[in-house]
């Protein structure tokens, strides 16, 4: 029998478990709702900025069996904030979201501030994975990092970056390698503080927007970058990338994370057949968590084994209105057979 990590651990290393894992990992993709607050009576946007009660509201995802894993932290917006953007921490039903940019082009990019680890929510997020760590017990514990392309465009004007690229490519090369470098030191830090894994969500980074040229120039090149690192310094890795990847499979097939995830509107089948050996994780609707019935999460749950999901997840994280019942589903489907 396994534990929650040595399943995740397994099935990463591309090896048969004994059943899909199933993780939300945190970040872009956050498990927080405000049912699971009320449970534990530790809300956001407090628990943004405070250790302790980030790592009890990730606990309170698996102990209350909705995933298996802890993760943090609950936005992405952090490195962007680190590096001088405005944040608005949000409510407890509206996530963290950038309200001023710092630079106007990708020539200014010397104006940013590092990520400063040792204090701000960094650190918050730090001590937290710290705390996951002593009381992991078998469970596995997520860092999560902003994608290169989502925390450039969370800095900057994205129609500005996008146009920018072609542009000012040398410019653009030179802001993304210092925005890479950032997040690679906030990476080995989490790992450092206990991550045994590291999620790395680009939704701003897709093949339709940025075409398939560019994304293979700039979302996969980077994304490597920062994969490489993390993998030498131990940590197993997951990337997310929204869209349809239809016209990037032969760009996604050459990421090297240990998995890779997509959201709803890509076909499970489709991604196992298009990149033959890889590990897939998804893709449960947040649409459906959030608005549908137990009986829907279920049905759709078992189409993702079925079609030959590795890792069950929601596609996109959870809305923060999402049942508590409609949630735990997707696990209790996975684990019924066992009980």
């Amino acid at each position: 029998m396994y534990t929650p990590k040595e399943r995740l651990h397994v099935i990463l290393q591309g090896e048969k478990a004994d059943r899909p894992a199933c993780i939300c990992p945190g970040g872009m993709m956050n498990m927080v709702t405000s049912e699971l607050m009320q449970t534990v009576s530790v809300y956001l946007p407090e628990a943004h900025m405070n250790a302790k009660k980030m790592a009890k509201l990730a606990q309170a995802v698996y102990d209350e069996k909705c995933f298996e894993n802890y993760g943090v932290p609950f936005c992405m917006t952090i490195e962007a904030e680190e590096m001088g953007a405005a944040v608005d921490l949000g409510s407890d039903i509206c996530e963290p979201h950038v309200t001023k940019y710092v630079i106007d082009s990708v020539t200014a990019f010397e104006q940013l501030k590092p990520i400063d680890l040792s204090q701000g929510r960094a650190q918050v997020v730090l001590e937290a994975i710290r705390i996951l760590k002593s009381e992991s017990k078998g469970v596995p514990v997520i860092g999560n990092l902003t994608g290169p392309i989502s925390t450039a465009t969370s800095l900057m004007e994205p129609v500005t970056f996008y146009k920018q690229l072609r542009k000012k490519n040398a410019e653009a090369h030179a802001y993304m390698q210092f925005i890479t470098e950032q997040l690679i030191r906030f990476g080995l830090a989490q790992i450092e503080a206990g991550a045994d894994l590291i999620a790395i969500s680009d939704p701003s980074g897709t093949g339709e927007i940025l075409g398939p040229k560019l994304f293979q120039e700039f979302a996969v090149t980077y994304i490597n970058l920062l994969v490489d690192t993390l993998r030498e310094a131990g940590a197993d890795t997951i990337v997310h990338i929204c869209g349809q990847m239809s016209p990037v499979y032969q760009q996604v097939r050459q990421i090297h994370s240990h998995a890779l995830s997509f959201d709803s509107v890509v076909s499970i089948r489709e991604a196992k057949e298009q990149l033959a050996g890889r590990v897939i994780m998804g893709n449960v609707s947040t649409y459906a968590l959030e608005f549908g019935e137990p009986s829907k999460i279920r049905q759709l749950t078992e189409g993702c084994v079925r079609q030959g999901a590795d890792i069950l997840s929601p596609a996109c994280g959870l809305g923060m209105k999402s049942p508590l019942k409609n949630i735990q589903t997707i696990l209790k489907s996975l684990t019924e057979e066992e009980e």
